[in-house]
């Protein structure tokens, strides 16, 4: 064990956990490595890029773009908290966190879900104000609105998740320390006390009902309301084009959620019916791969950034030759 025995109980400061990658898949960690090590720096290059154009390009700052930005970096942020530990599992063999890097790991990982949640539900009301209020879009959405809009995303995330640090840190431990995964996280480190984890367990399911779970609801709702106007629309033409702006949103809310709800589901309700290094890969998945594709996304269906990323190689491209 490499935990340190204090009396019955270990203090968590002297816990040194020791994380396993994917059980069961052991044997090819290293082919797992080169996808995952490629879409992690796809991700990171991609959504850096994107954040470059909004800042850079005059027409890309509105605020779907800047909605946008703000998701781009959020998934930065999450690939880089958990990939490079993940690379070094599967890499050198380097299973062991301290318990303050295994709870910094954790709450960076919650934090950044709610907060991208978040700002998929700001993109949502972005959508809803242009489609069904257009001539009151630039009043309702202005750029101090959509600043403050950015900044209640951030502080909600935060106090939803500061609570699992202190839930996680009021557990007494009793030397267990092998994680079986890939990253820390809540319920990883709670399930290795050798105290009640009620609380932990309720807490838990009480922000994924009352955070991403009312989110949800209010992004069905402004879909449902968009749908509503577009179809009064007596053009064909003028709906079609109305849905097109939501496309790559909507694709991105799927990508986003899917994966979260079918390990939500599979690990409470899947039993033995789904193997846990099923579970396992596809949190390690689900780290890189949206961030990955969000930008391809966006860069597909948006005529602004495509123009801008074309005009920025034409002009590198000019400038060597």
């Amino acid at each position: 064990r490499m935990a340190l025995p204090f009396g019955n109980h270990t203090r968590p400061q002297d816990v040194r956990y020791l994380l396993l990658g994917i059980p069961g898949l052991a044997g090819v960690h290293t082919w797992l490595s080169i996808p995952i090590c490629f879409m992690y720096i796809l991700a990171v290059a991609g959504n850096l890029l994107l954040v470059f154009l909004v800042v850079t390009e005059r027409r890309l700052q509105e605020p779907m773009y800047l909605f946008l930005s703000m998701l781009a970096l959020a998934d930065v942020l999450l690939s880089t908290a958990t990939a490079p530990k993940m690379l070094a599992i599967f890499w050198f063999h380097s299973m062991g966190i301290s318990f303050g890097s295994c709870v910094a790991q954790m709450f960076a990982i919650h934090f950044l879900f709610v907060l991208e949640s978040a700002i998929l539900l700001a993109m949502a009301f972005d959508r809803y104000v242009a489609i069904c209020h257009p001539l009151r879009y630039t009043t309702i959405l202005t750029t101090s609105v959509t600043g403050k809009i950015g900044m209640a995303a951030v502080v909600r995330s935060a106090v939803i998740c500061f609570p699992f640090i202190f839930l996680v840190h009021r557990l007494a431990y009793c030397g267990r320390n092998v994680i079986a995964h890939s990253y820390c996280e809540h319920m990883g480190i709670a399930r290795l006390a050798c105290d009640s984890i009620r609380v932990n367990i309720v807490y838990g399911l009480t922000v994924a009902l009352l955070s991403t779970g009312l989110d949800i609801v209010f992004i069905v709702t402004s879909y449902t309301m968009i749908l509503c106007t577009v179809f009064q629309i007596p053009s064909w033409p003028a709906r079609f084009k109305a849905l097109n702006t939501c496309g790559s949103h909507v694709c991105v809310i799927l990508l986003f959620y899917a994966p979260a709800f079918f390990s939500f589901f599979a690990h409470r309700f899947g039993g033995k019916a789904i193997p846990h290094h099923i579970h396992i890969l596809v949190a390690n998945l689900y780290v890189v791969v949206p961030p990955m594709l969000n930008p391809v996304i966006y860069g597909v269906r948006t005529k602004q950034i495509q123009q801008r990323v074309v005009w920025g190689f034409s002009s590198v491209f000019t400038a060597r030759c």
